[in-house]
């Protein structure tokens, strides 16, 4: 399974001198009492360290710093317990350059009328603080998210760990490295993309190689290897040799694992997390990766097919994004227009992640019908019900966009014996013909990442984190 590094994220509070060293040991308790208490509800998938009260110019610019050369550290959140006049925050708040979170809470969730005074308003100003440091980050333009409610609230803790789960992703585009076994599919226009583009704004490396370089992999790989895998095979997944014989079933699995170790091997080698592939560049391929493919996707690779390096890399990123559950390439397979069906049948020839699905897969041997190449072993299997997002991206002369809209995941309504594919069908919420629609209106690709894990909201916020336009379809 392809990991991460174990980020943390800095919590600071805001405050002045102006109350007192005593007020600022207060503020100083109360803030490491709500920063404990965030990491001991469980719900934080990354650890928050309190880094102190910030009071100066100087110390929060000092912060800033260190945080944007830490590797370690994914963010800052910050709270503004008093009164923090907000020009101390201006050179440090434009030095940043990771995720900014502003947590407007107040340490106590009532007002306390009977006891209520002037000392205890010096201590707990966060309602007009969090006005005043709102006006300098909105005049700076920064894009910083901002999570109101009392800290103790389950629907913040939520929103936080939320917002930790993209801010990581948003460092983690940084180290996305895609490998191009061929180009792209030929005369195909939204698998292109500016990749110099991508590699600024994103952080995406993207690099192409030769059949040839990956066939060198495969040749390498050894019998024992390949039976060490098989047994794997056995107890993850149902084999079904079906109408092959047996002998011709295991050949092809067997060259399917060969080639999962073989692209695994030189992804490592070269440290990419994402590939992509083309049934039109096979040159010395017995098959085109079918079963290999969706078992690098399980253990967390980004893919696409047709040379797609956008949502190959938009895949992995999701991926880091869901921490791996519940998300998996997709496309547009097929639709039912019939009144009262309305639904898109997603599918691919091969190449579905089986992380979404909901009954034990099978492995099973096929004719594929193009590339030229011998019956590759896939993955079949249904995808779940659920609530999930489609999203996609495009690259169009003005920028990248994401293009995304929550569905309605079910079952098909019957199998399909002579579609021997993993697939799932799926509703847009706001109606196939609207959806639909405004999709190809927006230029949303064919190719997809569905997942049942990211939400919308997450989405947007990546967008933001990462300046991508983003087309919500609601």
């Amino acid at each position: 399974m392809l990991e991460i590094r174990d980020y943390e994220f800095w919590f600071v509070a805001g405050s002045q001198h102006l109350y007192g060293e005593e007020a600022l040991k207060c503020v100083a308790a109360d803030t490491e009492e709500i920063v404990t208490a965030l990491n001991a509800s469980g719900k934080l998938p990354y650890r928050i360290v309190f880094k102190g009260v910030m009071t100066t110019p100087d110390e929060i610019t000092q912060l800033m710093k260190d945080v944007n050369y830490n590797d370690n550290v994914a963010g800052v959140i910050t709270w503004m317990h008093t009164f923090s006049p907000a020009k101390n925050w201006i050179r440090g708040t434009k030095l940043l350059q990771k995720p900014l979170l502003h947590l407007a809470t107040q340490y106590l969730n009532e007002i306390p009328y009977a006891d209520i005074d002037f000392d205890y308003m010096n201590l707990h100003q966060s309602a007009h603080g969090d006005r005043e440091y709102g006006y300098i980050n909105s005049r700076l333009g920064i894009n910083n998210k901002i999570v109101y409610g009392h800290w103790k609230d389950e629907e913040v803790i939520e929103e936080i760990a939320s917002w930790e789960d993209v801010a990581v992703a948003a460092n983690e585009s940084f180290n996305i490295k895609v490998a191009r076994f061929g180009d792209t599919m030929r005369d195909v226009a939204c698998t292109e993309g500016d990749k110099v583009e991508a590699q600024i704004q994103l952080g995406w490396t993207v690099d192409y190689y030769p059949e040839g370089d990956l066939v060198e992999f495969v040749d390498a790989v050894t019998d024992a290897e390949i039976d060490e895998e098989y047994k794997k095979l056995e107890a993850m997944y149902e084999l079904r040799a079906g109408q092959n014989t047996q002998e011709h079933f295991e050949k092809n699995v067997r060259y399917q694992l060969r080639e999962y170790i073989a692209i695994k091997r030189f992804l490592e080698k070269g440290g990419y997390n994402a590939f992509c592939t083309n049934f039109q560049a096979l040159h010395g391929l017995e098959q085109l990766p079918g079963l290999a493919t969706q078992m690098l996707m399980r253990d967390g690779y980004g893919f696409a097919a047709e040379g797609d390096w956008k949502i190959a890399a938009l895949t992995r990123l999701m991926k880091i994004l869901a921490h791996n559950e519940g998300t998996c390439f997709m496309e547009d397979y097929t639709l039912d227009l019939r009144k009262g069906h309305e639904a898109i049948l997603g599918a691919h020839m091969l190449e579905v992640d089986p992380t979404i699905a909901c009954d034990k897969p099978r492995v099973e041997v096929h004719p594929l019908g193009i590339g030229g190449k011998e019956d590759p072993a896939r993955l079949v299997f249904t995808g779940s019900d659920g609530d999930a997002i489609d999203v996609s991206m495009a690259d169009f002369r003005s920028g990248f966009r994401f293009i995304s809209y929550p569905v309605d995941c079910r079952r098909p309504e019957a199998e399909t014996p002579k579609l021997p594919v993993a697939k799932v069908l799926w509703t847009p919420k706001c109606g196939l013909k609207k959806g639909s629609a405004e999709w190809i209106k927006a230029g949303g690709e064919h190719h997809t990442v569905l997942s049942y894990k990211v939400t919308e909201e997450q989405i947007r916020d990546l967008a933001v984190m990462l300046g991508v336009e983003i087309v919500e379809i609601l």
